[in-house]
């Protein structure tokens, strides 16, 4: 079961000229700002600038879909026929993440937050 469909995360190559396009897009400033990952909430979405995205494979943008259980959806996508492009990784505070392609090429991100 998905809670929806609520991150984006876009790879990118210059951090600091995205973070410039997005905040002047968005007209607010990221909640989070690191060297790692730089990321902005706007109507209930959050969107998501990695400079490392490109080395993990992500060719554009990718969806990430906030999931109960990672373990099982991404269970659920290997047995349909995905290939796993990101192994589940905790990114910090108990948030799982991990990603996957479809035969056709097309990504699909997992995140699971922490119990409450």
């Amino acid at each position: 079961m998905t809670a929806g469909l609520k991150t984006i995360i876009y790879p990118v190559k210059d951090l600091a000229q995205t973070k410039a396009l997005f905040s002047a897009l968005l007209g607010v400033e990221p909640y989070v700002d690191e060297p790692y990952y730089v990321g902005f909430k706007d109507a209930g979405q959050d969107v998501g600038l990695d400079p490392n995205g490109h080395s993990k494979g992500l060719t554009g943008p990718v969806p990430f879909w906030h999931v109960d259980d990672i373990k099982e959806r991404l269970s659920a996508l290997l047995a349909a026929g995905a290939e796993t492009l990101q192994e589940i990784q905790d990114v910090g505070n108990g948030r799982l993440i991990a990603s996957v392609k479809d035969a056709d090429g097309n990504l699909v991100g997992l995140i699971q937050d922490p119990a409450a």
